[in-house]
């Protein structure tokens, strides 16, 4: 019997039923998919005398609420408005959150249930002035800024609940001493490592093994000036703001070793665009741009080229780092006046405000969003 044939003979009442019902179906899985369950912000103090994390309970409409704080059991190195220069001093993934103590030079480890952090662990991180950490699974790389700067990685023991040190990791930067290093950040997809160098316009790459040690450094000269902070989107597009000519490129990333030009040097018309994020379906980038209090939007074309849609989407007094949640429902910014302000992510990229929680201390720096 053909498909129109068996068609024919089923009842009219039949089809529409089922019609109805799939409707409703796709129409019940639409609706929740635009609902971001209750999450938490992640803001780390980053104070010479203790550095401790600060959590905020975020409502189903992403409203903040403080709940605690919790201490690293590290120091960090909190003065002025960015005292670390980078992207990710805080970083989340598979129930854990990381958080670097620049003062101390290790790193801590916490368990995350609800809004509660509980300290698992501290370690060294292999260098001096650690500024950014990435964990992709059980493996984690920590940034260090400081003397000769480096990279060096850990295992993530999720049964043992703790961070192991993986003995001779240790990498340096292509740009050596005079690298100012910003963020470190795996690539979603694949093995690469990327890190960004403001003091030598260069992005480093590296290829991890699956034991966690990475291979020597590849540079990239930076379409920009000043490459800072930077996501990879799962189709491995590497989108990096570039603070010193206020504008945005997008690469392509392969095997640890090439970093193809898309889009170059995107300008955004907005001063000091710092720090960058996407959404987690790769359509959008989000940066702020320190120098003009602002919030840029762009688009990210399926093969990785941009386009700028917003130069000025938002407007704060000082946005000195974001955060998207994981559904990329809600983008939180940490500003420098001790506030942090969040936004509604509306399907076509525009952002709607939402409020603000304040409390901050000065010196702070990094966040992350559930």
């Amino acid at each position: 019997m053909s498909f129109v044939t068996y068609l024919s003979s089923v009842p009219l009442r039949t089809i529409a039923l089922a019609a109805a019902l799939g409707f409703a179906s796709s129409s019940f899985a639409q609706a929740a998919s635009e609902v971001d369950p209750p999450g938490a912000v992640y803001v780390m103090s980053n104070q010479p005398s203790g550095n401790s994390v600060l959590v905020y309970t975020r409502a189903t409409n992403g409203t903040l609420t403080y709940a605690a704080t919790y201490q690293t059991g590290g120091k960090g190195a909190g003065t002025g408005a960015d005292p670390l220069g980078s992207q990710g001093a805080l970083t989340l993934d598979s129930g854990f959150l990381l958080a670097v103590n620049a003062g101390s030079n290790d790193v801590s480890l916490f368990a995350i249930d609800g809004s509660k952090l509980t300290l698992l662990d501290r370690k060294p991180s292999g260098g001096q002035m650690p500024v950014s950490v990435t964990v992709k699974g059980a493996i984690a790389y920590v940034l260090n800024a400081g003397g000769t700067p480096n990279i060096s990685g850990y295992l993530v023991d999720a049964f043992g609940k703790r961070l192991v040190v993986l003995p001779g990791s240790q990498r340096p930067l292509a740009g050596g001493v005079s690298a100012q290093p910003a963020q470190v950040r795996f690539a979603p997809e694949g093995n690469e490592l990327l890190v960004t160098e403001k003091g030598t316009q260069l992005i480093d790459t590296y290829s991890v093994g699956f034991t966690g040690y990475a291979s020597t450094s590849t540079s990239h000269a930076s379409n920009g000036v000043t490459p800072f902070g930077f996501s990879v989107t799962t189709r491995g597009y590497a989108i990096v703001s570039e603070a010193g000519s206020g504008s945005v490129s997008s690469y392509e990333v392969e095997d640890g070793k090439h970093l193809d030009s898309i889009s170059a040097a995107i300008p955004l018309g907005q001063s000091a665009p710092c720090w960058l994020v996407t959404t987690g379906d790769g359509r959008f980038a989000y940066t702020a741009n320190a120098g003009s209090g602002t919030i840029s939007s762009l688009r990210i074309a399926a093969d990785g080229k941009l386009t700028l849609l917003n130069p000025a989407a938002g407007t704060l007094s000082a946005p000195l780092d974001m955060a998207l949640t994981s559904r990329s429902k809600f983008l939180y910014v940490r500003e420098g006046n001790g506030a942090v302000t969040g936004f509604h992510v509306m399907p076509d990229g525009t952002l709607e405000p939402i409020g603000s929680v304040t409390g901050v201390p000065p010196g702070a720096q990094g966040i992350a969003a559930r």
